[in-house]
């Protein structure tokens, strides 16, 4: 007896077309007549964009890694409401489902489980890529004001978000069992050593508040000079400057002064957050060791396939972070 190809076997365009299923079932959850469903990025989740017979057009994002319960995208919903209603910060409206529920659960058969659905409007514009400094100086103006914002804001009842405060977020360490080679090993345990002692340090007596936690330009847009903030799936509960260090990791490789428009933006607005630079750095590369343990258990192919390439390039930049105290994703040789 044969068997066809598991989800984890198909290429990207093939995983993306196996959930248009799933897709179709959430828009008609969601009551919205489709005209047109393109799939707009197949990642660690995959995005639909729904055009409907009315000319509206709207964000499908099925969770296909995402492991987020309905009680998490409830709350994730719900602050994005909140930026809506109390602060200057464009974010996507989210939409609830015809039964009043903040995602639609639907039965995949290519992947033998439910997945969870959201939905919101199109946020119009290109998304932004690599920051420059104009766009950097407005991610840390909207950056102060979400963070200015969720000091008064509380959870719903029944409302959960995870607790950012270790360097990968609660997720199992599968880089503890990755097989690498000795220096690779050394490189590993020495810079999540490190990222966590600091995290400790940091988190001391520490408030926590609600971060967006995965502020970088594949989930900015702009547009007419305007800069709009999706894709909350991964917020959390954490100190300010997780935030503002997970935003520097993805700014060091850009232009070179995005990183200081960031913080002139942030500053703008309200002070930067206290932090001993010797702790900042690694929250900084902390990020570095998270993507890594993510990418070595994924099962979207294009993840697969860059796990081979992107252990020795993570290695190598924690280990220049290592000899010289400042994490870049650019090094000296590249």
């Amino acid at each position: 007896m044969t068997t066809g190809p598991t989800y984890a076997d198909l290429t990207d365009e093939e995983q993306a077309e196996a959930l248009r299923p799933v897709a179709v079932a959430a828009a008609a959850s969601f009551g919205l007549p489709v005209d047109r469903l393109d799939v707009h990025l197949h990642s660690y989740n995959t995005t639909y964009a729904l055009d409907t017979d009315t000319g509206e057009r709207f964000a499908l994002r099925i969770n296909t890694s995402s492991t987020s319960p309905r009680e998490e995208i409830a709350t994730q919903q719900a602050w994005q409401l909140a930026i809506a209603q109390q602060t200057p910060v464009r974010v996507p409206t989210p939409l609830r489902t015809t039964d009043g529920q903040w995602c639609a659960a639907v039965q995949s058969q290519v992947l033998g489980r439910e997945l969870l659905v959201t939905c919101a409007d199109w946020l119009p514009g290109p998304d932004v890529g690599e920051p420059t400094p104009q766009v950097a100086h407005a991610l840390g103006a909207a950056m102060a004001h979400l963070h200015l914002q969720a000091r008064s804001w509380s959870l719903p009842v029944d409302g959960i978000l995870p607790v950012f405060d270790s360097p990968l977020f609660g997720a199992p360490d599968r880089l503890a069992t990755t097989a690498v080679d000795a220096p690779t090993r050394q490189v590993l345990d020495e810079a999540m050593a490190l990222a966590t002692t600091a995290f400790a340090r940091v988190y001391a007596d520490a408030p926590v508040h609600a971060l967006h936690a995965d502020l970088h330009g594949g989930n900015l847009k702009w547009h007419q000079d305007r800069l709009a903030i999706f894709d909350f799936d991964d917020c959390g509960l954490g100190v300010p400057a997780l935030d503002l260090a997970i935003a520097t990791f993805y700014l060091r490789g850009g232009a070179d002064d995005a990183e200081q428009a960031m913080r002139d933006g942030y500053a703008s607005v309200t002070p930067l957050p206290e932090i001993d630079p010797r702790d900042f750095e690694p929250l900084i590369a902390a990020r570095q060791l998270l993507l890594l343990n993510d990418i070595v258990a994924s099962t979207t192919a294009q993840f697969r396939e860059m796990a081979a390439t992107y252990l020795p390039t993570s290695t190598d930049r924690l280990r220049h972070w290592l000899t010289t105290g400042h994490f870049t994703r650019v090094l000296p040789d590249d």
